[in-house]
């Protein structure tokens, strides 16, 4: 179906017959020619001389043209746009924030990769990770980094090709060695809040105790639930680990429980693999349906009418104006050969 961009602008028809109804007409001297035989050409054509103004009238056929190619040039200000059938597309309205650990326990070689060998947690984490990544097609991920302090790695996106590009340039120290989880939860609804996100997932990968928040985990758990983010814990590594190793798994626990998610251990790859899989299952995917009608621009075709009338009217005011040209030399000349013939015929 035709729609218009601009349809106020058919206001624009009636100027002409505004014009046409309240403006003079217009009005041009013109230079005359004077012969010495003026009377004979006066008795050869059988007119007599008049004083007044000579009014130009149109053709039919040119009144047409006239109409048409107004309404034409009217209709492309108009901007008539092609408007196809709907369109629609469903796009996930979850947001998956993964903040991870960057501090220096996640350097313990205590995972195997696919080959058999050891490897330190943070290379498990961003094996997983990639994996876990390229299985959402239609999630919108996000990652934080956290060691003395949290920062922003990559924001929202659906571009899992830069996102896992983002994570796997990550290395140990970047951010510090020790471990401030409970500011990464507080980034995360800063971040969540900014992008105003309708279902929102916290995934959280730690190996150690909180030691640098300025904010205790608690509390940034509390506050999370408060603005409806849902975190899932992942405590990397061995729990019954001591000293500057040592793992707080109650606190981890407690921070998911608080929001209404899970924790999970991970002491090797094959359960962090399970713990994704396990949060896939339990976060319903939702969507959001859009629809939108594609629109074609056709104010070209429009144009094309008007400049087709326009020179259709150009050709006939040439065609017309040459053939009268022809005919008022062919009659002058009739006239002056009929005034010398009588001429010598008196004599």
């Amino acid at each position: 179906m035709v729609e218009f961009a601009y349809p106020w602008a058919f206001v624009l028809i009636i100027l002409p017959i505004i014009v046409y109804f309240y403006s003079s007409e217009y009005k041009e001297q013109k230079a005359s020619i004077q012969v010495p035989y003026f009377q004979r050409v006066l008795n050869v054509t059988g007119k007599a001389p008049s004083e007044g103004a000579v009014l130009l009238k149109r053709r039919l056929i040119q009144r047409i043209l006239l109409v048409i190619g107004w309404v034409a040039l009217v209709t492309a200000v108009a901007k008539p746009e092609w408007v196809g059938e709907p369109i629609e597309q469903k796009k996930s309205a979850r947001e998956i924030m993964v903040a991870l650990d960057l501090s220096n326990s996640m350097s313990e070689e205590d995972f195997v990769d696919d080959e058999g060998n050891k490897v330190n947690r943070l290379v498990a984490a961003k094996q997983v990770l990639t994996d876990f990544a390229e299985q959402r097609k239609h999630d919108r991920l996000g990652l934080i980094l956290f060691a003395d302090e949290p920062y922003l790695q990559a924001p929202f996106t659906e571009d899992i090709r830069t996102w896992s590009a983002l994570l796997n340039a990550v290395e140990l120290g970047y951010a510090g060695y020790q471990t401030a989880f409970g500011d990464a939860i507080g980034l995360s609804i800063a971040i969540f809040e900014q992008e105003q996100s309708k279902q929102r997932v916290l995934i959280l990968l730690t190996d150690g105790s909180d030691t640098h928040s300025k904010m205790p985990p608690i509390k940034a758990a509390e506050i999370a639930a408060k603005h409806d983010i849902k975190i899932y814990t992942i405590a990397m590594g061995d729990p019954s680990s001591k000293g500057i190793y040592k793992m707080d798994i109650a606190t981890v626990e407690k921070v998911a429980k608080i929001t209404g998610g899970e924790s999970f251990q991970a002491l090797n790859k094959t359960e962090l693999l399970k713990a994704y899989d396990t949060i896939d299952s339990i976060e319903e995917q939702q969507y959001e349906t859009l629809s939108f009608r594609p629109r074609d621009s056709i104010h070209h075709w429009a144009f094309a009418v008007y400049f087709s009338a326009n020179l259709l009217l150009v050709l006939m005011l040439l065609l017309g104006r040459l053939g009268k040209k022809g005919l008022n030399k062919l009659s002058l000349e009739q006239g002056l050969n009929d005034a010398e013939q009588e001429s010598l015929d008196g004599k």
